[in-house]
């Protein structure tokens, strides 16, 4: 296992796109905390806001620009295998399958532990400095679920390659996905004859996920406000990593079983 993940580690390291993606997660991420901070610069601190900030605005985009490049990083952790034929050689050097995934996951985890870490001490930073005085940081739960939350996304790149073994593929699942299948699927939710859409919109694996990074507990707060029952944090976040789990177990399995 040493050796597999030193074998990743260098990887990574050593693959251009692996360092423009992290350092294009943290800019993006700190021009949001950029925007936001100067356009309530002369408003008195909102708690919620600078969460927002920290957070790169991942609550209110289907895109969160983290955990996508970070999603992105994770395809190519496993797809790049396949699209330049390095497969047969990483087995002939590691010829254990179960191994060289679970390096790779390791590895893929770790980055995006590091970015979204990195990227919320930069996005608190410029929060401060542009607004010229000192703010909290945001509640341990809302730090906890956004590491969670980018990790994931990363965990789920890195299985849609290893299931679909090529890299279009998997970018298509990974953006297509959120960006237009479950936001489709909540607008039909709206029609009367299809109102039993409304049950299966709060267990759709990305919006559930966005629970990670609410600002607010949104099952609380929706129940408070006698609406219809949505998914808190953890349970948001558990139904996310139930789907990235059975993505992950299929490919796992299947990479196990197919030829090389």
């Amino acid at each position: 296992m040493t050796d597999a993940l030193a074998f990743e580690a260098v990887r990574v390291r050593t693959i251009r796109s692996s360092s423009w993606l992290v350092g294009l997660a943290l800019l993006l991420g700190a021009l949001v905390a950029v925007a936001l901070a100067l356009a309530t610069r002369d408003e008195p601190v909102d708690a919620a806001l600078v969460a927002v900030g920290v957070t790169g605005g991942s609550q209110f985009s289907p895109l969160p620009f983290a955990a996508v490049l970070v999603g992105i990083l994770g395809v190519f952790a496993t797809g790049h295998e396949f699209r330049h034929g390095t497969v047969q050689p990483s087995l002939l050097a590691l010829p254990r399958r179960s191994t060289l995934v679970a390096a790779k996951l390791v590895v893929v985890a770790l980055v995006g532990a590091g970015t979204a870490v990195a990227g919320m001490v930069v996005n608190w930073l410029v929060t401060v400095v542009s607004r010229g005085t000192t703010v909290a940081l945001p509640e341990a739960e809302i730090l906890v679920g956004y590491v969670v939350f980018v990790v994931l996304w990363g965990w789920l790149g890195a299985a849609l390659a290893l299931l679909f073994r090529n890299i279009p593929g998997a970018l298509v699942v990974l953006l297509v996905v959120p960006l237009v299948v479950e936001p489709l699927i909540s607008a039909l939710s709206l029609v009367p004859a299809l109102d039993w859409l409304r049950d299966v919109v709060p267990y759709l694996p990305f919006s559930a996920g966005t629970a990670l990074v609410s600002v607010v507990d949104v099952g609380a707060a929706t129940e408070a406000a006698g609406g219809t029952a949505a998914l808190g944090r953890w349970e948001g976040g558990l139904v996310f990593a139930g789907a990235v789990g059975a993505v992950l177990a299929a490919s796992w399995v299947l990479f196990e079983r197919r030829d090389a």
